[in-house]
């Protein structure tokens, strides 16, 4: 089991950035996948990005260009740079630690950090 932190939500004008943050315990953190979920009011929760042990990454098409998942081994931190932001994005947003082979399995889960984006 992974304990995951995030933090960095808040509320933002359209447009503007927003970088989210989740540390994560343990001393494996470098050989799980990483990912970022978001699940907005009556909505199912979807994967917003993922990486890789190795660095690759993976987007959901309505973010691509606009967010950059990264992640620092060393600080045990995985982060979503969000920018152009839009009121759809509103959502609260989860990390998760996983596994990954075909495409990101998740396995455990942070407490989520609100999002909110005013037009």
């Amino acid at each position: 089991q992974v304990e995951l932190v995030e933090s960095g939500g808040g509320l933002v004008q359209a447009g503007g950035s927003l970088r989210l943050s989740c540390a994560a315990s343990g001393s494996r953190f470098s050989i799980y996948a990483m990912g970022w979920y978001r699940q907005a009011p009556g909505k199912q929760r979807e994967l917003v990005a993922a990486i890789t042990q190795s660095g690759n990454t993976n987007y959901l098409d309505s973010v691509k260009g606009r967010f950059t998942i990264s992640r620092d081994n060393a600080k045990n931190t995985v982060y979503l740079q969000m920018n152009s932001l839009k009121p759809e994005d509103t959502a609260v947003y989860y990390c998760s630690a996983g596994l990954h082979s075909d495409r990101y399995y998740p396995f455990d889960w942070g407490q989520g950090t609100q999002v909110i984006v005013s037009s």
